[in-house]
């Protein structure tokens, strides 16, 4: 049964995410890289953005991916768990792969070279997460052998305040973002969302906290922010509709189940009653042939 919306969905004007707004400048995709990776790149320019606008199915686009060194990246930013990346990030390559290997001869001799994957989810929502957790597309198999032709690994990454402190610190505008995104939902608690992303926004400039980013696209920020954050409640509330039609169409059809049983055992009561009043006619019948009987021998002695 398809839940029917009761909620606005949030406008998606600004469906473009915050995270991705700032770390599609190659030197911050750069950092943010360098903290995941370990490694130590300075030059920005070795980066090559191939982030999908589109994939093949369901018109979906990823957050953000781009090859260094031969390996290919894709960066996912989550405000909700979603066991589902695994497949997302097939679906991600599927598509990268095969505009690289484009007017190649996949039938020759000579194999293609692919550039390595590595699939990372950024996670800031507000259920508990570990620091880290990977998720495998072999979870979602039906058949759980252990034999599969085909594994698929993604890393979900919890970039909440308190959570992966090294790499918060050691890419610092990962660290910012989290900073800002908790003052956030911080002030949200205290005022209208409206309200606590403009002293969110004041505040991160004031401390030098996003001040670049925050200043030169201030109106589009605060726009993304609100999105956002409607779009996660719209998604609770939905979750919060659906378990509570689940919960009641599973109270109701409980209730016609009882019904259904009481139905059930009543016409076995009756069919039980009427089968002891045969049986007492038929041991009453039986009674008096044999009292019959006996009347008939006695007479018959005598």
């Amino acid at each position: 049964m398809t839940v029917q919306s009761r909620h606005s969905v949030p406008n998606r004007e600004y469906k473009s995410r915050m995270f991705v707004r700032i770390f599609e400048d190659k030197q911050k995709l750069l950092e943010l890289y360098n903290a995941v990776s370990g490694k130590h790149y300075s030059d920005p320019e070795l980066l090559t953005i191939n982030t999908l606008e589109n994939a093949i199915y369901m018109s979906m686009h990823n957050d953000l991916s781009f090859l260094i060194d031969s390996r290919l990246s894709l960066y996912e930013h989550q405000s909700t768990q979603n066991p589902n990346m695994p497949v997302r990030f097939l679906i991600y390559l599927s598509d990268l792969y095969a505009s690289m290997v484009k007017g190649k001869n996949l039938y020759g001799t000579r194999m293609i070279p692919l550039p390595t994957p590595r699939c990372i989810v950024f996670y800031n929502g507000h259920a508990e997460q570990p620091d880290r957790e990977i998720l495998y597309l072999s979870d979602a198999y039906t058949v759980k052998d252990g034999d599969y032709s085909l594994e698929l690994k993604a890393e979900v990454l919890n970039i909440n305040a308190g959570h992966n402190r090294e790499l918060l610190e050691t890419c610092r505008t990962l660290g910012e973002y989290a900073e800002y995104v908790r003052r956030v939902r911080e002030y949200t608690g205290e005022m209208p969302i409206e309200d606590a992303v403009e002293r969110a926004i004041r505040e991160c400039i004031a401390e030098d906290i996003l001040k670049e980013f925050l200043e030169q696209n201030r109106a589009e920020a605060k726009a993304m922010s609100i999105y956002e954050y409607n779009e996660e409640e719209h998604i609770r509330m939905e979750r919060e509709d659906a378990f509570e039609d689940g919960r009641k169409a599973g109270y109701e059809s409980g209730v016609e189940e009882g019904r259904k049983q009481e139905r059930m055992n009543t016409e076995k009561e009756k069919r039980r009653a009427e089968q002891e009043r045969e049986r007492a006619e038929m041991a009453e019948s039986e009674i008096q042939r044999l009292k019959t009987e006996l009347e008939i021998l006695r007479i018959r002695n005598d």
